[in-house]
């Protein structure tokens, strides 16, 4: 029973945690992509630390202990990361060769 609800505090720790990456990587107003950038390194090291931390406890409680990286949130953070590296170089992307395209032909 405690393992269960401790198993469900460190997903939703996980989940925080995840979440805390995604507004540092993209809801920061004001700020250029390589502050985001630099803000969002160390957000991603407390994001794995937390995941591999509850991947640890899932597997634990799993017959024939599979590997950590089978278990659900270590396998959340993998797809995060992957797609909010990928929506972080497409906004990067935008930012520097089309956003100054839409500024100069503004009517003034």
């Amino acid at each position: 029973m405690l393992l269960e609800v401790g198993k469900a505090l460190s997903f939703i720790m996980s989940i925080l945690s995840l979440y805390a990456l995604l507004v540092s990587a993209f809801f920061v107003p004001g700020s250029r992509w390589e502050e985001r950038l630099a803000d969002s390194l160390l957000r991603i090291a407390l994001a794995a630390c937390v995941c591999l931390a509850s991947g640890l406890m899932f597997r634990s409680t799993e017959p024939g202990e599979p590997p950590v990286t089978r278990t659900l949130p270590v396998r959340l953070f993998l797809w995060a990361l992957a797609g909010m590296a990928l929506l972080f170089f497409l906004s990067w992307y935008l930012e520097e060769y089309y956003v100054p395209l839409l500024w100069r032909n503004q009517p003034h």
